[in-house]
Order: C-alpha cells, then structure tokens, then sequence
C-alpha cells in the first residue's frame, strides 16, 4: 500500500490532485480556528475546557465540524447545513415529480438539483447560525460554566447579524472548499471534509479517556479503546463491502450483419445499502424532544420524563428507541432510494432479464424480496455499531462522544474506502499495480 501511493506521488497528476487535496484540508482546519468577531474566545476557552467531552445536545454536530461548533468559529457549522441540506433534496425527489424528472435528465438536471442543494445549505445555515448565536446569548450553550453569559458579551442586532454573517459565509466557503477538491482534487470533497473533521478530534478525545483512566495511569483503558477500534473497523470493513450480486442476462439482437447484447453482468445490492443515513436520522430525532425540554420553561411532567429517559444514553428507553429507530430508517431509507420497478423496467426495456425470473412486474417483485432480506442484517449491524458508545458508557465511563462511536466508524471507513479505490483506478489506468492485489 505503501509502495502504490509512492508510485502515485510519483506521476505528475495524481501528485498533484493529491497535493492540491491536502492544501484544501489545511485551509480548511485553519478556518475552524478562526473565532467570529463579537465572541468573548476566552471565555469559550474556559467553558469549553470545564465541559470538557460532555458536549450534550450538541456533541454530533460538533463532531461533523470538527469541534469548530464548541468554539464558535468561522467554519462553527462545517458541512452539516450541506449534508443536511443533499438529504432533504434526495427525500423530496421522491415526492416531488418535478425533482424526480430533473434526476432523470442526466447531467443537466443534476446540475439543477445540486444548485438547489446550495441554496437550501445557504438558509439552512442562515437557520442554524441564528439557533446557535441564541443559544450563545442566553448562556445554555454550556450548561453549568461560569463565564457562559459572558461568551457573547455585545447582544446588540448588529453584532447578532455579524456573528450570523459570517457563519453562513464559512458555510459557503465550507461548501466551495468541498467542490474545488470534487473537480481538482481526489474524491468527494464533501465527504473528505467530513471525514477530515471527525478524525480530528480523534487525538483529544482518545488522549481524554487516557487521562480520565485509572488503571496503570489510564494506559489500560486507552489500550482497550484502541483495540475495540480496531476491531470495529474490521466489521465495518467486512460489511461495507459485503454485496448480494444478482445476475442479469441480455439477450443477443442482430442489427443488421451484427450481433448486440448476449452479455453477462449482475445487480451488485449492498448489504448495508442506506450507509450512514439511518443513523443520522435516529440521532437527529432523538435530540428534538431533548431539545425542546432543555429550551422549555417550568417544570410540567412531560419535560421531567424526557429529561429523565430520553437524554442519558445508557437508559433502557433511550437505547431501545435509538435501535428501533435505525432499523427503521435504514428500511426507510432503502425504499426510497431504491426502486425495483424502475431497475426491473430498465432492464426489461434494453432487453436484460434475471436467470429464472420473467421481465417486468416479477422481476420488480423479486428484487424487492431480496432487498427486504439483506436489509434486515443490514439494519441490525447499523444498531450494533452505533450502540458501542452505550456499551462504553456502562463499561468504563466513558462520554457520549466516545471516539470509535458509529457514526464516526462508519463515515471514516466509508470515505477512506472510496478515496482508496479512486487512487487505486487511476493507478490501474497507468498499467500500476493498486492497493488490492
């Protein structure tokens, strides 16, 4: 492995696609070390460090920016507006016909859809900058420091709208950043972003259970974690490349003095297909009644009970409610962006059938039932994963945002497969031995 990406510094381009890729990733951690004009940096110093992990309602999000959202930095709302916003686009594609036929235009509507997307990311982050100034301002964006009220100190309009600004314009630059590594660079830009934000807070994280660790100077536990990582990335691994291939079969047509088709191909259905989105999903949804109990005033049962099982992640409720809700979500989102009918009519239309399955309404049928099979397992290792930072909490203490937690795994693993193999392709085209062998 070693010896291919020497070979890839080696060839011009590729050195510098790669180059030009580390040069964005270097910009972009900068950015989230940029503190936005009107906030008092070392009152969010102090507050960050006595919060220290606990990072509450807000620890996922903070993760996606790279603990930039903590700090309230230029780039504080990373690429979450953007990946929140490709989401909402692809849900209503389903629902939407006029979306559902720009998809099917090719580049050119894609291209549409992707301008929407911006859009959307821009009033999403204007939305989210807002949200997060607020929280600021009334100090309850670190429950329980000292200097929270302190954090922004000028609660005048201008100031607000300054804070606002800026935030919205790194969301943008964010967003920039991620399409000029799309086009000039190596691999999905947005997705290196993403996987650049969560391993960096790697290092704090894993060196803050150290610390926290008692047996033989926490080295026990740091070592655990470690092993437990590995052993994660390993499933991950396994899973994320685990595929059910259902042949297809097209039929040999004579065009004139020649003959087309007769070839063999399959249908490559993923074992996990939905990815990371249920997760996502689960833990979006369990954090809005916790939300709305933490910004609710009085003391009315309902707050108590949410407060009581829906914001500890080692309760019984909360954990079952999390699993429930991927399994879900991953069926969800598995039905939505996969369409038998449509894969069984394309087929059907260039003249493609399943070994043993009649063309059209059977084989949509069948394609169904064999998605519904794989998506069961698929769900259960989605729940699995993301259970681990529960599992950790009641094995050895450790925060809810413990390092090797699912979401991060599955994101890290993910992007570095496909960068992996997109490096490995461009080698094989210059007649270079890849990565696999």
């Amino acid at each position: 492995m070693l010896t291919a990406f020497a070979r890839a510094f080696k060839t011009p381009d590729l050195r510098k696609k790669l180059l030009f890729t580390l040069a964005i990733i270097v910009v972009y951690r900068l950015g989230t070390h940029i503190p936005i004009p009107g906030v008092n940096y070392k009152a969010v110093q102090k507050c960050v460090t006595e919060a220290g992990a606990n990072q509450g309602l807000f620890g996922l999000v903070n993760m996606f920016s790279g603990g930039a959202l903590l700090q309230i930095t230029v780039f504080a709302l990373g690429i979450m507006p953007y990946i929140t916003a490709s989401i909402i686009l692809q849900l209503l594609t389903v629902v939407i016909p006029r979306l559902e036929a720009l998809k099917k235009e090719g580049q050119a509507g894609t291209a549409k859809i992707t301008q929407y997307t911006r859009y959307l990311t821009v009033a999403l982050a204007i939305l989210q900058g807002t949200g997060l100034v607020a929280t600021a301002r009334t100090g309850r964006l670190f429950s329980g420091c000292s200097e929270a009220q302190s954090i922004v100190s000028n609660q005048g309009i201008f100031t607000t709208i300054t804070m606002v600004v800026c935030m919205t314009a790194g969301t943008c630059v964010v967003m920039w950043l991620g399409e000029l590594i799309t086009d000039r660079g190596i691999g999905n830009g947005m997705s290196i972003l993403m996987f650049i934000s969560i391993a960096a807070t790697f290092p704090s994280a894993l060196w803050a259970i150290k610390k926290q660790g008692t047996l033989a100077g926490g080295w026990i536990e740091f070592g655990t974690v470690i092993l437990v990582g590995l052993v994660m990335v390993a499933l991950v691994v396994f899973v994320e490349q685990a595929q059910r291939r259902i042949p297809v079969q097209y039929a040999k047509r004579m065009i004139g003095r020649r003959s087309y088709g007769g070839t063999s191909t399959y249908i490559p259905l993923k074992v996990n297909q939905a990815g990371v989105i249920p997760v996502i999903f689960a833990s979006s949804l369990l954090y809005i009644p916790a939300l709305v109990a933490q910004f609710a005033g009085g003391k009315s049962g309902w707050k108590t009970w949410v407060e009581q099982n829906l914001t500890k992640g080692d309760h019984p409720i909360y954990i079952t409610s999390y699993f429930l809700l991927i399994v879900f979500f991953a069926f969800f989102y598995v039905a939505i962006s996969f369409n038998p009918e449509e894969v069984a009519d394309n087929m059907k239309k260039y003249g493609g059938f399943i070994p043993g399955i009649r063309a059209g309404r059977p084989t949509a049928e069948y394609l169904s039932y064999v998605l519904n099979r794989i998506t069961w397992p698929g769900s259960l290792y989605l729940g699995l994963i993301a259970l681990v930072p529960t599992m950790a909490l009641v094995g050895f203490g450790a925060t809810n945002n413990f390092p090797f937690g699912g979401t991060s795994i599955l994101i890290i693993v993910g992007v570095g497969l496909e960068t992996v193999k997109q490096i490995e392709s461009q080698l094989q085209q210059r007649n270079y031995e890849g990565f696999l062998r």
